[in-house]
């Protein structure tokens, strides 16, 4: 077993100084303006560039974003009224509806990345309403927040970086709206993901996720590359189950898309 080492050793044997170091946390919007010029000196050496620092200077603590984080209450409902909640019958018809006329759109995709229809659509649904809702919250303001919010600071930091390059890249601008948590597009992805996975779904040269071809092709491809197995099943005790929750820990989240999904696919 290797013996523990303090963390001020470690720094002295590989030459790592106090300011290298990841900016720390808070738990009010106090010290956030102080915060920020600490995490733009980490962004910048993780190679966020002019315009993504500019956001990052623009952003504003988000009070709103930190209220939903305390209070996510839909995913500790039992699955029934969390189908309720959700309006997972309207879901399932829309749905069909949807796949029967982009049925060509859905066959491309499951060519591609081995991601039925059913799944995808359930995705869109429950996410935003096919499009109909994606958020009225700063993007980067929400993501730079909860980096900044000692409870969750190493899950969003990477996020955070990625919503910065997304700013460099031109996919979103300072003032893109999303969900509470920072997701964005029609189906919700977290932006490091969205850095990470995105694909130019509609072939024209750049990847927007406020696009639905883009958005749908990127969400088939972060399942495969998540471990999903073409041709095999998402059924609870079948392979693909375990990848959605990949996509959402929340049990009856995954329980809810194994279910719409077989459904739309009927």
């Amino acid at each position: 077993m290797r013996a523990f080492r303090p963390f001020a050793v470690v720094c002295l044997v590989f030459g790592l100084a106090g300011p290298a170091l990841a900016a720390g946390c808070g738990n009010s919007a106090a010290g956030f303006e102080a915060w920020k010029a600490e995490f733009a000196a980490e962004a910048k050496r993780a190679g966020v560039k002019r315009p993504g620092l500019q956001a990052l200077a623009a952003t504003r603590y988000a009070k709103s974003t930190i209220i939903a984080d305390r209070n996510q209450k839909s995913f500790k409902y039992s699955l029934d009224k969390f189908m309720k909640v959700r309006g997972v019958n309207t879901i399932i018809a829309q749905g069909r509806k949807r796949k029967a006329r982009s049925l060509a759109f859905y066959d491309s995709l499951e060519r591609a990345y081995g991601v039925p229809a059913g799944v995808l659509i359930a995705i869109h649904g429950m996410e935003t309403g096919f499009g109909g809702f994606m958020g009225d919250s700063n993007v980067v303001s929400a993501i730079v927040t909860l980096t900044y919010d000692c409870r969750r600071s190493d899950f969003f930091r990477p996020h955070a970086i990625g919503a910065l390059k997304l700013v460099d890249r031109g996919s979103i601008s300072a003032g893109t709206k999303g969900a509470k948590h920072g997701e964005l597009g029609h189906t919700q992805f977290l932006p490091g993901n969205a850095l990470k996975y995105g694909v130019d779904g509609n072939g024209d040269g750049r990847i927007d996720f406020y696009n639905q071809a883009d958005a749908l092709a990127s969400t088939a491809n972060y399942l495969r590359q998540k471990g999903w197995k073409p041709g095999q099943g998402y059924q609870k005790g079948q392979p693909n189950y375990r990848v959605l929750k990949e996509w959402n820990a929340a049990t009856v989240y995954q329980q809810s898309l194994a279910i719409m999904g077989v459904k739309i696919d009927g």
